[in-house]
């Protein structure tokens, strides 16, 4: 039995829990809770915590982190297709469905999207309704918002 590690990284939108084996990143999830940023990181941890740090720095677009979350065959399908939607971007669950080969899975791809356990990493944030709302989210809409504007902040337009 492999034993999981835990590290706590204190991220802007909250405390990031990350939890992982020498099989790769188990969970990523951020906590309302203010714990301190851990002092001793495991091993199989610390990558993860530099390309977090990295991200929320704005100089990482991508994760080369080793994932390991734990779901039915269905979810992982969903999980690996969220990986495809690139920085920056943003896909709908109608279209998240259709990359998934049923156009009626709707309902199937939101659920499996709330159950992603890899946070930030596996981007489900970058999935948002058909009419450009950005509806559930696990971590509250308010970090979804926070994390797309992130990827994309709007640059100030000029008037002339």
């Amino acid at each position: 039995m492999e034993s999981k590690q835990t590290a706590y990284y204190k991220t802007p939108i909250g405390t990031a829990k990350i939890v992982g084996d020498n099989k790769g990143i188990i969970a990523i999830t951020l906590l309302d809770d203010a714990i301190e940023t851990s002092t001793k990181i495991p091993k199989n941890l610390q990558n993860c915590i530099v390309q977090l740090e990295e991200y929320f720095n704005g100089v990482r677009t991508d994760f080369t982190l080793k994932l390991n979350p734990q779901g039915t065959d269905f979810q992982q399908r969903v999980w690996n297709e969220l990986l495809q939607v690139p920085f920056g971007k943003t896909r709908t669950y109608l279209e998240q469905s259709k990359k998934l080969g049923d156009p009626k899975a709707i309902r199937a791809v939101a659920a499996a999207n709330s159950k992603n356990p890899i946070w930030i990493v596996i981007p489900c944030h970058r999935i948002i309704a058909s009419d450009g709302s950005l509806t559930g989210y696990a971590g509250g809409i308010w970090r979804k918002k926070w994390l797309l504007e992130h990827e994309n902040p709007s640059q100030q337009q000029s008037l002339f």
